[in-house]
């Protein structure tokens, strides 16, 4: 579909706007759609060369490589920007893409403020990076911010509160941008309940994402305060508490998860049915289930501080509530499954990422369970437990969902079929890598090893070789990944056709007549 009706670039007096000036001052939702992938994969990649940074010093008992402070630092950059530089813009480029097209639409509904939130975010981690090069180094309090520990930041500290308020004003416009999309620019007789997963999926997170990011940006301005205007929200000695920051910031966080992975499930939820060649099961009771996860995920918050000291009734409230996420998850499984039995599947490179996504997730939706158990969260609270679990929601979880969704939608964005064969390579060693890189963490996390840390007993040094080998293994195979998009975004590769999964693999099918397809006595033949 033509996305021309609204202003498609920026037009001066001598026609369109050509070269930097299409992509500076865009109002095309494909191509604001396409630069927000492309500065996703760019942050995927400095996030990435963190988390190698990590793995490295911990490939060995002793200190190697980084002084502890850097390593600190690298391990609160490393979540900063691969939650809010690399997860979040490049579901927001698919939803730009994809959604305009998927309920006929011409294109987003507001697009001068679609170009402007994505042209404020390349400033807001400009900003977080810079803090690497100043005074005192980059923030080392953790992705989490908990003071007092970062207000010992030193001059980093303020431009990590306005890179963070400038990542939430991009979060809360694309939203907005999404949800007066879906809601005035569907086509006539596309009802809600008709439109596909996808759309609704974004539709949810849009709302989450608009109810969650004030509440982020009200704490970082109270630890401002609190560090440069004399007030103690958060600073036991002026009368405030440490623990209402913790409060505050989950009440944020954990529906920021959710605001991760839900897009993740719409991206799913399209490709299992294309290639097992059948209709999503319950179509509505995804929608229902989705609906509920978005709603639980605000009532959960405090099942990262079952550690801090709360009354009995506030554990077991944040335990069970916890628990009942694990129904409608496991209700979106089971459709995807029913989805698959009987299916005439095949296993193309975007099929391969959502069985890999299905299995994975549900693995650490099980040690989710796990972390929910009060008493025995105490024993798994900020051990490489933790780091098993959200990694094993986040890596096959989330990046294993924006990546089938790259290469399901690659022919229909630069019109050529990617290398199928290149593709199966990427994803097998993406999945044994990811593999490599976090299960063994869950077996150091039991026996007790501290999550954050340089340095560790001798005791842990099998399981954390594994980790980095993996890890290394991992980012290495992206490299691939990147030479795939670059192949078929140069229009290297089979040209695609309008109807690109129908018949992924090109078989020709014929039909002895005069049998429909659907009767079983004369089944269809397939011709190579």
């Amino acid at each position: 579909m033509s996305s021309t009706t609204h202003s498609a670039e920026h037009h001066d007096d001598h026609g369109p706007a050509k070269g930097i000036k299409r992509w500076l001052f865009t109002t095309n939702h494909k191509d604001i759609g396409t630069l927000y992938l492309i500065f996703s994969l760019t942050m995927f990649f400095i996030g990435g060369s963190m988390a190698l940074v990590i793995r490295s010093e911990l490939m060995m008992p002793g200190l190697q490589f980084v002084h502890p402070e850097f390593f600190n630092q690298m391990t609160t950059m490393h979540a900063l920007i691969m939650v809010f530089g690399a997860v979040m813009p490049a579901f927001v480029g698919l939803a730009n893409w994809m959604i305009p097209m998927m309920i006929g639409g011409p294109d987003m509904a507001l697009p001068r403020m679609n170009n402007w939130s994505f042209w404020i975010l390349p400033i807001a981690f400009g900003i977080l990076l810079s803090t690497l090069f100043m005074n005192g180094g980059a923030p080392a309090g953790g992705w989490t911010m908990y003071p007092p520990l970062v207000l010992q930041t030193g001059n980093a500290f303020p431009f990590l509160v306005f890179s963070v308020h400038l990542m939430g004003i991009s979060s809360i416009m694309g939203a907005i941008n999404i949800i007066v999309t879906i809601m005035n620019m569907r086509a006539p007789g596309m009802s809600l309940l008709k439109m596909p997963m996808f759309v609704w999926t974004w539709l949810i997170t849009a709302y989450l994402l608009i109810a969650v990011m004030p509440v982020l940006a009200g704490a970082v301005t109270m630890l401002l305060t609190d560090q440069f205007f004399g007030t103690s929200f958060f600073l036991a000695a002026g009368g405030g508490d440490p623990v209402m920051f913790q409060h505050i910031f989950w009440f944020f966080g954990h529906p920021e998860v959710y605001i991760m992975i839900l897009p993740a499930f719409g991206v799913v939820s399209e490709i299992i049915p294309t290639f097992a060649r059948k209709p999503l099961f319950g179509h509505d009771s995804m929608v229902y289930a989705a609906s509920s996860i978005a709603f639980l995920s605000f009532i959960v918050w405090a099942h990262h501080m079952f550690t801090v000291g709360m009354p009995l009734t506030g554990q077991l409230f944040f335990m069970f509530s916890t628990m009942l996420i694990a129904v409608p998850t496991g209700v979106k499984v089971f459709n995807w499954m029913a989805t698959m039995w009987k299916g005439s599947m095949s296993f193309e490179t975007p099929m391969l990422f959502s069985l890999a996504f299905l299995f994975l997730f549900t693995i650490g939706g099980f040690s989710g369970l796990m972390l929910a158990i009060a008493p025995a969260d105490v024993q798994y609270h900020d051990t490489y437990f933790v780091v098993a679990h959200f990694h094993y929601v986040l890596v096959p979880g989330s990046v294993f969902g924006i990546m089938a969704a790259a290469y399901y939608w690659l022919p229909k964005w630069t019109g050529v079929m990617y290398d199928e064969k290149l593709g199966k390579i990427h994803f097998w060693a993406s999945a044994i890598f990811v593999n490599l890189t976090f299960f063994p963490m869950h077996f150091l996390g039991l026996a007790g090893m501290p999550r954050r840390i340089p340095d560790y007993s001798t005791q842990f040094a099998d399981f954390n070789m594994m980790a980095s080998i993996g890890a290394i293994g991992f980012g290495l195979s992206q490299l691939l990944f990147v030479y795939i998009i670059i192949k078929a975004a140069r229009g290297n590769g089979v040209k695609a056709t309008a109807e690109v999964w129908d018949n992924p693999r090109g078989l020709e099918w014929t039909v002895p007549s005069p049998a429909p397809y659907h009767t079983f006595e004369n089944p269809p033949t397939i011709k190579e």
